[in-house]
């Protein structure tokens, strides 16, 4: 294990990506994305940004949901729809798809992206509480270290990340920690986390069960922006409802493999006979996808 992020460069070995992933439980990738990459996505978002605004639109009975969020944070999903750039380029690398497969295919088979989420902290936003992905399915935290893996998470800067502007703060090696089901108080210091220093177009990937949170930015007016793709076994919802979002249109003219990743191609764990299925036959014949 690491006392640092141990950093590569997107065309690293897969070999040497998976071992470091999992003794770490996190790697950064330099150079994810191109400069030009990043300027037409940070364009395309900038509107959708300014319409959503920051904090939770959750109401009275949320409060926790709130604070998670962040009430200097503007979280907007659909991002498939804002962007070409981002639903043909990004959602159809290479890399994205062998770590998908890398996490999951062994256990779990098919994968599919829990969201697509763009998350800007604002100046004054606090620190993040400390948590792991894979509480959002809670019967898997009494399973611990020796549990499936059934979260990673990407998060790829669309403005560089710097200690004071609220970096993503990780833990390396917690992902191997036997505290799962204790408090909050017992298991989880923000003074042992580090931060994931970026420039823009670098990505950070890091297992479901790996402690981390999202940094306070302590600027004045500096926004740090990024781009968070979780990523789950097929065989969980997810969190966002790419059916009722996204365009039928749209999705006819994206590669299949990332149509499956949005939810408009049947899945196929690693056992049972399929699932978002229709009349028991493929959902993309039933849609009729190529």
């Amino acid at each position: 294990m690491s006392l640092q992020i141990r950093r590569v460069d997107k065309f690293a070995d897969l070999q040497t990506i998976f071992r470091i992933l999992q003794e770490d439980g996190a790697i950064i990738f330099e150079g994810f994305l191109s400069p030009e990459q990043v300027k037409q996505m940070n364009l395309d978002f900038d509107q959708p940004v300014i319409d959503t605004g920051p904090g939770s639109k959750k109401g009275e009975g949320y409060e926790q949901i709130q604070q998670f969020h962040g009430y200097q944070t503007t979280r907007v999903n659909n991002l498939v729809t804002h962007s070409k750039t981002f639903r043909e380029q990004v959602l159809n690398d290479d890399l994205i798809h062998a770590l998908g497969e890398y996490f999951f295919r062994k256990e779990s088979g098919d994968w599919w992206l829990m969201a697509t989420q763009l998350i800007q902290i604002g100046p004054g936003n606090v620190a993040q509480k400390l948590h792991r992905d894979l509480e959002n399915f809670p019967a898997f935290i009494k399973m611990g270290k020796s549990g499936p893996c059934v979260a990673a998470n990407c998060m790829i800067a669309l403005t560089d990340f710097t200690e004071e502007n609220g970096a993503t703060r990780v833990i390396p090696g917690s992902h191997e920690w036997d505290n799962f089901e204790m408090s909050e108080e017992e298991r989880f210091r923000h003074e042992d986390t580090i931060p994931a220093l970026m420039k823009a177009g670098d990505m950070l990937i890091w297992d479901g069960k790996l402690v981390h949170s999202g940094g306070e930015n302590k600027t004045e007016s500096e926004y740090r922006r990024g781009i968070a793709l979780p990523l789950t076994p097929a065989y969980f919802t997810p969190e966002e409802t790419y059916a009722f979002s996204i365009d039928l249109e749209i999705v006819r003219n994206l590669p299949a493999r990332v149509q499956k990743i949005i939810g408009f191609r049947s899945v196929f764990p690693s056992s049972g006979s399929g699932l978002w299925q229709h009349n028991f036959e493929k959902l993309e014949d039933y849609l009729g996808l190529n």
